[in-house]
């Protein structure tokens, strides 16, 4: 798959507005925090809603992505069911955000600065975090760091 800039014959993709998701608003809040802390410079990620081209009434109407600044984006909508557990809300929306930069930017994000791994979104106890897998060595183990708290 590519990365997607307004592919659609039909209505254009639209500029979610403030308040609109608030449960995606406070997650990608959250995770802009680390883009801006480990990729300076390139620009907060956004939410773009999408017309959804089913016509049944268990689908929303739109979906939702997580798109750079310019309006590309890669991957999955957010499942819509997550915006109602601020935890479910954070892990689809860094997801979502990770294969964004991934694919479009062609840059593995985020790295843990003590392995120069890439990490990838996870639950520790009752909070989600990015989770680094750790060096080759067993002293020097696997780690989490809080979303949102990078940098």
């Amino acid at each position: 798959m590519t990365c997607m800039n307004d592919p659609f014959p039909g209505p254009r993709p639209r500029e979610v507005r403030p308040g609109e998701h608030p449960a995606w608003d406070e997650a990608l809040a959250l995770v802009n925090r680390d883009l801006a802390a480990l990729l300076p410079g390139r620009g907060p990620l956004r939410l773009l809603a999408v017309p959804s081209d089913a016509d049944v009434e268990w689908e929303p109407p739109e979906h939702v992505y997580v798109a750079l600044p310019d309006g590309r984006w890669h991957g999955n909508h957010l499942d819509h069911a997550s915006q109602t557990d601020p935890a479910d809300a954070l892990a689809s929306v860094a997801d979502a955000a990770q294969d964004t930069v991934l694919e479009c930017l062609w840059q593995v994000w985020p790295v843990c600065v003590e392995h120069r791994l890439g990490m990838h979104p996870g639950q520790d106890d009752d909070r989600v975090v990015w989770e680094c897998a750790g060096g080759r060595e067993p002293q020097d183990p696997a780690h989490v760091r809080t979303i949102g708290e990078l940098g």
